[in-house]
C-alpha cells in the first residue's frame, strides 16, 4: 500500500532550487546546525561514515566535516550539487549498514512516506548507529494559517490549503519505534521570529523554499484582496504592541539508535529486586480517602 500523496515532490525541489538561486534564508537552518553540534557533543564517541539526508544546503555536511566527529561525510541532495549524491529522501540509494551516523535538518517534513523514509534511514545505519533529525512540527506558522483561513472564509466562502501540514510530536516517537529504532527520543524547540509585517515573513518562507507545495493546492493564483485581508488579520490578531508580528516555528528533534546488543534494554515486568516503597524510604499503606 503506497503512502498518500500529500506533497508534490518535484515542486518541493523546484521551490528549494529557486530559494537557493535567489539567496537561501538560512537563519533557522544556522540555528539548527548549532543545536546539532551541541547534541552531538553530548555523545561520547566519534563516528566513521556519516550521512546528511537531504538538508536544504551543504551547511550540515560542512559542519560535520569541520567538527572532526566523523571520518567521512556523504551528502544526499535532491538537487545537482558538487560533491553530493543526487537522490530522494524517499528512496535512499545506499546499501544497508553503510553509515555510523545519519542526520537530517529541515527536510523530512516534506516527504510523503515518513515511516518508510525512517525505515530506510535505519537500514542504512550500522548496528549501534545514531540518527538525529530536526523537522518542522504542528504549531509551525499557526498565526499565518489562522489568518489565511479567516480571510478566505470571509472573502471566498471557503478554505483552501495554503500552508503545508506538519507532523505532531506525539506521533513521531511511535514512528521511530515502528521504523525499528532503539532508545527513541523526541523533543521540541519553539522558535519565534518577529517581522515588521506579514509580507516579510512570506518573503523568508520563499527564501527557505517553504511555500505551498501541496499536491492538492489550489492551482489559481492567490487573490490580492485575500492576501491583503490575511495580512490585516495577522496584524490585528497577533501583532505585538510595537507593531511587529511574531511567527512561530516549532522544531521537533528526533533521535534513535540502530539496535545493538550492547544497548540498554527495559527490564521485564516483575523483575525488580527492590520494592518501590523501600527505595523511596516510605511506608506502604492504603490510599487515603479524598
Amino acid at each position: 500500500m503506497s503512502a498518500p500523496l500529500v506533497f508534490d515532490r518535484s515542486l518541493v525541489r523546484l521551490r528549494l532550487k529557486r530559494a537557493l538561486r535567489q539567496g537561501y534564508a538560512d537563519f533557522l537552518l544556522a540555528r539548527l546546525v548549532e543545536d546539532l553540534e551541541d547534541r552531538l557533543g553530548a555523545v561520547l564517541r566519534t563516528f566513521g561514515a556519516a550521512l546528511d539526508v537531504g538538508s536544504p544546503t551543504a551547511a550540515v555536511a560542512e559542519a560535520l566535516r569541520g567538527s572532526g566527529r566523523a571520518a567521512s561525510v556523504v551528502r544526499l541532495s535532491g538537487l545537482p550539487e558538487e560533491g553530493a549524491v543526487l537522490g530522494d529522501e524517499e528512496s535512499l540509494p545506499f546499501s544497508a549498514g553503510a553509515f555510523d551516523l545519519a542526520v537530517s535538518l529541515l527536510s523530512l517534513q516534506s516527504v510523503n512516506d515518513l515511516p518508510g523514509t525512517l525505515i530506510q534511514i535505519r537500514r542504512a545505519l550500522k548496528p549501534d548507529g545514531l540518527f538525529l533529525a530536526a523537522l518542522l512540527g504542528g504549531s509551525t506558522l499557526t498565526e499565518l494559517r489562522q489568518a489565511f483561513a479567516q480571510a478566505e472564509s470571509e472573502l471566498e466562502g471557503g478554505i483552501s490549503p495554503r500552508v503545508s501540514p506538519f507532523v505532531d510530536v506525539r506521533d513521531l516517537g511511535a514512528l521511530l519505534q515502528r521504523a525499528g529504532f532503539a532508545l527513541p527520543v523526541t523533543d521540541t524547540d519553539v522558535v519565534r521570529v518577529r517581522y515588521a509585517n506579514p509580507f516579510n515573513l512570506m518573503r523568508d518562507l520563499r527564501g527557505m523554499g517553504l511555500t505551498n507545495a501541496l499536491a492538492d493546492r489550489r492551482k489559481t493564483p492567490l487573490r490580492r484582496g485575500t492576501l491583503l485581508r490575511a495580512a490585516q488579520i495577522y496584524a490585528e490578531r497577533f501583532g505585538d504592541p510595537d507593531g511587529r508580528i511574531p511567527a512561530t516555528f516549532e522544531v521537533i528533534w528526533l533521535s534513535g539508535w540502530s539496535p545493538h546488543e550492547s544497548q540498554q534494554k527495559p527490564l521485564q515486568p516483575g523483575s525488580a529486586k527492590v520494592r518501590l516503597a523501600d527505595a523511596l524510604g516510605v511506608r506502604e499503606g492504603p490510599e487515603p480517602e479524598k
